[in-house]
């Protein structure tokens, strides 16, 4: 059983999630491959799909060492099922490397409530999403979570001053990159992308059916993670909340986002696959959830039908 399978986190489920992201991965770029074949190209590529796979390893480490679910691959696996599920995001560099640098951010963000070195990871998580905004420009929004967590865990003055320096550090070395690189000066014009709030293309099946699926699953899942958060300790609680303060967040993020092919909702994947893991590894329903599971895999195989 499926269930039985990924309720465990081994080597053997990770590898099995790997290869099923990569065979996607692979897939939706097959076409740019073969018919405009370039070396550099195909290494940028290459460069992608190895950040695609590194954040589901990072997004493994922080759920096991942050205990925001039990020791289940289910996560990982929802995540790369949602990610699957939108050909234009498998196609989108920009969303997947910023996605990447989020998860960055988000562990060193959830890692203050050991309350060491809490000002280091303050600018390193503030440092991992202004680059991120570099690729994807409205997931400087998460800013708003590392503010969350001083708040959670180093509610100092101090504290809430030092993003302003991580901020200030990443637009120098970006204007110094693009001066010695490009010879010209990194414009706001360049940073910023305009809010676009046109969601005609969600009318498409190949998004409408998945979002579908994927939004239908959260409903059904927040009423447990909800009960899991009240049962949770008084340590553990803010951890959780932060989990569901940036579902919130990437919701923002996609609904503002120039972007309206499916690519902008990864960031909403993430928190997402936490919430829901935590309904997968309770104890009820397991026939349902069994089923459901499956319905769930085989949903990246049917959006090539709706193409």
């Amino acid at each position: 059983m499926l269930t039985s399978f990924f309720g465990k986190s081994t080597p053997v489920n990770i590898i099995a999630v790997v290869l099923f992201m990569a065979s996607f991965f692979v897939f939706a770029n097959s076409n740019e491959w073969i018919l405009s074949f370039a070396l550099l190209p195909f290494l940028e590529k290459l460069g992608v799909l190895l950040c695609f796979i590194l954040s589901v390893l990072v997004l493994n480490f922080i759920a096991k060492k942050n205990e925001l679910t039990k020791r289940s691959a289910y996560k990982i696996l929802l995540f790369a099922i949602f990610s699957s599920s939108f050909f234009a995001l498998l196609k989108n560099e920009q969303a997947i490397l910023a996605n990447f640098f989020i998860l960055l951010a988000f562990r060193r963000i959830i890692s203050l409530k050991s309350r060491k070195v809490v000002q280091q990871k303050i600018f390193d998580a503030t440092f991992w999403i202004c680059i991120a905004s570099l690729y994807y420009f409205w997931s400087i929004l998460f800013l708003s979570v590392v503010f969350v967590g001083i708040v959670f865990y180093a509610s100092y003055l101090k504290n809430l001053l030092i993003p302003l320096v991580a901020i200030l550090g990443v637009v120098l070395l970006t204007e110094c990159f693009h001066l010695l690189v490009y010879d010209n000066v990194y414009t706001l014009a360049q940073w910023y992308q305009p809010v676009n709030l046109d969601f005609d293309s969600y009318q498409q099946l190949r998004l409408l059916a998945p979002l579908s699926v994927i939004l239908a699953l959260l409903l059904w899942t927040l009423i447990s993670y909800f009960s899991v958060i009240q049962k949770a300790s008084v340590t553990r609680r803010p951890v959780l909340n932060l989990v569901l303060f940036s579902l919130a967040v990437a919701l923002c993020v996609a609904l503002l986002s120039h972007q309206k092919n499916g690519s902008e909702f990864i960031f909403f994947f993430v928190p997402l696959s936490i919430i829901a893991s935590n309904y997968f590894d309770g104890k009820k329903d397991r026939i349902f959830k069994e089923v459901l599971l499956i319905l769930l895999i085989l949903m990246p195989f049917a959006v090539p039908l709706f193409l």
